[in-house]
């Protein structure tokens, strides 16, 4: 018996007996496995080399989070480094380094 045999034979137990907990709890899980499959299936992750996609998406998730916090990171040090160096030479110019150069 398939899963959707088996929520067929569920759904008929339920409206014939009434809807008992223990039925209604069995329903809702075959029917979550059979959605899960279903997604699985649309989104081509029901093969078995599945498990081997996702571990290479999350791997190519954490580098990208990576490179994107390292250009973050430098992004931030290069402007420190350019706002520094307009303070220095506004100082310089502010004490007559100017003068000195001529």
């Amino acid at each position: 018996m398939n899963q959707k045999d088996m929520l067929a034979g569920l759904l008929a137990q339920a409206t014939t007996e009434g809807s008992e907990l223990v039925t209604l709890r069995a329903i809702v899980e075959e029917a979550s496995e059979v959605g899960a499959r279903r997604m699985l299936s649309r989104i081509g992750l029901d093969d078995a080399t599945a498990p081997g996609d996702l571990s290479e998406l999350r791997e190519l998730l954490q580098a990208w989070r990576d490179a994107k916090a390292s250009a973050q990171a430098a992004a931030i040090g290069w402007l420190v480094r350019g706002v520094l160096a307009l303070l220095l030479l506004g100082l310089a110019v502010r004490l007559g380094a100017g003068e000195l150069l001529r």
